[in-house]
């Protein structure tokens, strides 16, 4: 699963993107929707990787059951959308370049599956140091 969030975020990089990816997927292990953060590309400050994936999966009855992927630590507002939707489990590529919600998540009853994947940080610690201003501004910091 985590491959398709990596692919998302490459695609989010190429496109000259922050590289953050994710995608949601059913009880079932299929994928209801993937997405990379387009903050830069649409100019919309509310469209993190996993805001895309929710987007794409569409409108359902339910999200209990089903599992966000995402390459990255989601930050307060993502966690936010996994919590009022109630997607019940959350697997993270990597938390070390940025740790944001997931904490608050489990406390909550969500599960967390924190990967710690070597490519994850790779992505972001390149990122981060070919463009801090980006990245900065994506974390909400001056």
């Amino acid at each position: 699963m985590l491959a398709v969030a990596v692919e998302e975020a490459r695609m989010g990089l190429a496109s000259g993107g922050i590289p953050i990816g994710a995608a949601l997927f059913g009880g079932d292990g299929s994928v209801w929707g993937r997405g990379h953060n387009r903050r830069v590309q649409d100019g919309d400050a509310s469209m993190h990787a996993e805001t895309s994936a929710f987007r794409a999966a569409g409108r359902r009855r339910s999200y209990r059951g089903t599992t966000m992927v995402t390459t990255l630590s989601p930050c307060w507002y993502c966690s936010g959308l996994v919590r009022q939707f109630g997607i019940s489990h959350v697997v993270i590529g990597e938390a070390r370049t940025f740790s944001g919600g997931h904490p608050w998540l489990e406390e909550h009853g969500v599960t967390v599956t924190l990967l710690d994947d070597p490519a994850c940080v790779a992505m972001m610690e390149s990122f981060i140091a070919e463009r801090p201003e980006l990245w900065y501004e994506d974390i909400g910091q001056d």
